[in-house]
C-alpha cells in the first residue's frame, strides 16, 4: 500500500514538474517570437497580442485540467483498493 502511494506521489511530482517546465519554456519562446514579430511589423501589434492571449488562455486551461487529473490520482487512486 505504501509503495503504491509513494509511486503515485512520485508520478504526480514528475507530471507537474514537466508540465510547468514545458509551459514555461513554451511561453518564453512564444514571447520572444511575439517581440520579434512586433519589432518587424509594429502595425499588427493588436492582432498578434490578441492571438497570443488566446494561446495563453488555452495553455492555462490545459494546466487546470492537469491539476484535476492529478487530484483525481491522489484522492481516488484505483490501485489502492
Amino acid at each position: 500500500m505504501e509503495a503504491i502511494l509513494s509511486s503515485t506521489m512520485s508520478a504526480v511530482g514528475i507530471m507537474l514538474g514537466l508540465a510547468f517546465l514545458g509551459a514555461g519554456i513554451g511561453i518564453g519562446i512564444l514571447g520572444s517570437k511575439v517581440a520579434e514579430a512586433v519589432g518587424r511589423n509594429p502595425e499588427t501589434k493588436n492582432d498578434i497580442v490578441h492571438s497570443v492571449m488566446i494561446l495563453a488562455v488555452v495553455l492555462t486551461v490545459l494546466i487546470f485540467i492537469l491539476f484535476a487529473f492529478v487530484f483525481l490520482l491522489l484522492y481516488f487512486n484505483p490501485y489502492t483498493v
